[in-house]
């Protein structure tokens, strides 16, 4: 009995003599304490930062939510006017996610397959000859836009490449100094005062606002490939330029690995190029 005795009061002894050392640890001497005060650091703070328990509302770090918004506000200063119109988000960061899917399954295993197969020259002329498959389309957009001069370049090009560039492989409209002037019917209505329009994200086709999704009626009827009567023919003609612009934006597939927002970052980087179509490249007579 005796010996459980001592050995109770050894236990004590020692618990009391650890409670003791662990205090003096954690409570901070009095240089220490003038040390945080001149820095500005609350006595009650220090004593927390010691002891690791949440210091003050002042050296809390920010929640997730709130990143979300700072993020969101560097982005506002950034982009500036060409911030995006994005009541419909929620629904958006969805499709925007299939989206990711699909390409991270099919379209990008795809292009990068392109890009292997297929020799540069060959894919620089294919891409050259969806390009000149557009030049129509500039060239009504061109007119209706006031441009008449650039127009008239649009279709000279198209006459041109299509002949002497056999079927758009090659561009000597451009070595004859007729400049390509890219335009659609989203940037026309821009133009005539539809500035403002909702970010949408479609399935498959990506990011697009209302006033890009109305137009792509009327740009795939001024497409050539519209008047092809195989249907065969006309899908493998898309899925082929689907992937060819796949492939060139590989590119920027690094980028968007290290990105905090991926949503954000495709939807205010869409936005700005956008404006720059409908603004910044405006042709002058």
């Amino acid at each position: 009995m005796h010996a459980v005795n001592i050995g109770l009061l050894l236990v004590a002894m020692l618990a009391a003599g650890g409670c003791a050392s662990h205090s003096a640890q954690v409570r901070p001497s009095p240089d220490d304490t003038q040390l945080f005060a001149a820095s500005g650091v609350q006595a009650s703070d220090a004593v927390a930062l010691a002891e690791d328990k949440p210091l003050g509302d002042a050296y809390a770090l920010p929640r997730p939510d709130e990143d979300a918004v700072i993020v969101e506000e560097d982005l506002a200063l950034i982009y500036g006017s060409a911030a995006a119109w994005d009541p419909w988000e929620k629904q958006n960061r969805r499709v925007h996610r299939f989206n990711l899917v699909i390409d991270a399954h099919v379209l990008r295993p795809l292009a990068r397959a392109y890009v292997r197969v297929v020799l540069t020259p060959v894919r620089t002329g294919i891409t050259r000859i969806f390009r000149n498959l557009g030049e129509p389309a500039n060239a009504f957009n061109h007119v209706v836009q006031g441009h008449p001069g650039h127009s008239l370049a649009s279709l000279c090009r198209f006459v041109l490449n299509t002949t002497l560039g056999i079927g758009g492989i090659f561009d000597p409209a451009t070595r004859m100094g007729l400049r390509r002037r890219e335009e659609d019917v989203g940037q026309t209505l821009g133009t005539w005062g539809w500035r403002r329009s909702r970010y949408l994200v479609l399935p498959l086709l990506g990011p697009r606002t209302v006033r890009d999704t109305l137009s792509l009626v009327v740009d795939q009827r001024l497409s050539p490939l519209h008047y092809v009567k195989d249907g065969a023919t006309v899908i493998a003609l898309q899925s082929l330029e689907v992937v060819d612009g796949r492939a060139q934006l590989a590119a920027f597939d690094d980028a968007r690995e290290d990105v905090y927002d991926d949503y954000a970052f495709v939807r205010d980087a869409w936005s700005q190029r956008r404006v720059h179509q409908i603004d910044g490249d405006a042709p002058s007579e």
